[in-house]
């Protein structure tokens, strides 16, 4: 699992990657970027804001797709064809820059993980009546287990596959039990009657914030996918991954909305699991629990590998290291979940501010992608580059506007 930090640009993939191989870990990159965003702030925070803006949270979510697929975009045909990992082709932007940037993510992936820690947690306790400290711990276990078998990788790849699957069929049985008024929300999503800065900042940043922006990217450079040559079978995967964790989004946002519109008050104590309730009763308290474990899991997977990918290209000691710093990185999270606990407002505000370090990570990227010493051969469309600093000034404009609102 050692990163390609000092591989050439350009190079071709891996020889050694059979052509299974190559589209299983282009799959399972799709999955663990959705599935690393999918976690239980990102189900909080949607179930939170359809509560407060109703159907009108629908253009919130259209405006976040298009947002984040202008962002992954960007940054997995950079690091496909630079063929290194985000800190390294930061660096090469400005010196000191990778620094920045992988404490920043670093911070913010811990920070979640804390809260990602935490659902699994809850989760169990939904699911199987075990205490919250009891299901957070058996599941930080289960995940350090999956990076210490052989081949973690593919493993990797196969359980985020497997456990998203699962989120949407569960979703897709509360959508249903929910009724939602559907012709409300299309019109709504298009003609809101209310627009909310940090509605939009907090879901751009639980979707591709802070360190899920570059999951899937550094899982394919892990797996040798990477060349200009790979760059099309990157696009094509970085959009996968955006339209897998949309669909949780909008199943999630119009089965909160058809309870709302059914007379039900979604409190702040935990309105996913109130959804799930008013929806399908003692059962769906049941299947709730199974949908936060199973989102919250796949997050601890996705954000201690991310993290400690970023850790491993600015030091040499966690390169050597790799396994264990995610094993620590797991252990610490967990630590801090049963010393301090996970109120609902921490997860929004960790979705803000992953969501506020986004504009600096896609700026790099964009500017990383019109120089030919860090992307060789390959030509950064100039619509995405266009597409890529619009998303990249509004979202800096909107977190300037978030974080004035949350300090006022």
């Amino acid at each position: 699992m050692s990163a390609p930090a000092t591989a050439p640009v350009s190079a071709p993939p891996s020889s050694a990657s059979s052509a299974r191989d190559v589209r299983g870990a282009l799959v399972g990159a799709a999955f663990l970027m959705a599935t690393s965003a999918v976690g239980p702030g990102f189900l909080t925070q949607t179930a939170l804001f359809t509560a407060q803006l109703g159907a009108s949270f629908g253009f919130a979510i259209l405006v976040s797709v298009l947002l984040d697929l202008a962002a992954q975009m960007t940054v997995w045909r950079v690091l496909v064809a630079a063929a290194r990992p985000a800190p390294v082709v930061a660096d090469a932007v400005l010196p000191g820059l990778g620094v920045a940037l992988a404490l920043a993510v670093s911070f913010g992936g811990l920070a979640f993980n804390v809260g990602n820690v935490a659902g699994a947690g809850l989760g169990l306790e939904a699911l199987l009546d075990i205490p919250t400290p009891v299901g957070a711990t058996l599941s930080a276990a289960m995940a350090v287990a999956l990076f210490l078998v052989p081949r973690a990788g593919r493993a990797m790849d196969r359980f985020s596959a497997f456990l998203g699957l699962v989120m949407l069929a569960l979703l897709a049985f509360v959508v249903v039990r929910a009724q939602p008024p559907l012709a409300e929300a299309v019109v709504r999503t298009v003609l809101p009657t209310r627009v909310d800065a940090l509605a939009i900042v907090t879901i751009v940043g639980g979707t591709v914030g802070g360190y899920i922006t570059f999951a899937g990217a550094h899982r394919l450079l892990d797996a040798g996918v990477v060349g200009v040559d790979a760059v099309p079978r990157a696009t094509r995967a970085a959009s996968s991954g955006i339209l897998l964790a949309s669909a949780v989004r909008v199943a999630l946002f119009l089965a909160a909305l058809g309870v709302v519109a059914r007379g039900a008050t979604l409190g702040t104590t935990n309105p996913p699991a109130e959804v799930f309730r008013f929806a399908a009763g003692a059962v769906g308290m049941r299947l709730f629990g199974l949908l936060m474990w199973a989102a919250a899991i796949t997050s601890v997977v996705g954000s201690a590998y991310t993290t400690v990918s970023f850790l491993r290209a600015i030091a040499k000691p966690v390169e050597r290291n790799a396994r264990t710093a995610i094993v620590a990185f797991i252990v610490v999270s967990t630590a801090i979940f049963l010393l301090v606990g996970r109120p609902v407002r921490v997860l929004v505000l960790a979705g803000a501010v992953n969501g506020c370090i986004l504009p600096l990570a896609l700026a790099t990227m964009v500017v990383a992608a019109r120089r030919p010493a860090i992307v060789g051969a390959y030509r950064h469309p100039a619509w995405l580059t266009a597409v890529g600093a619009i998303t990249a000034a509004a979202m800096a404009a909107l977190s300037v506007r978030t974080i004035w609102q949350l300090l006022g």
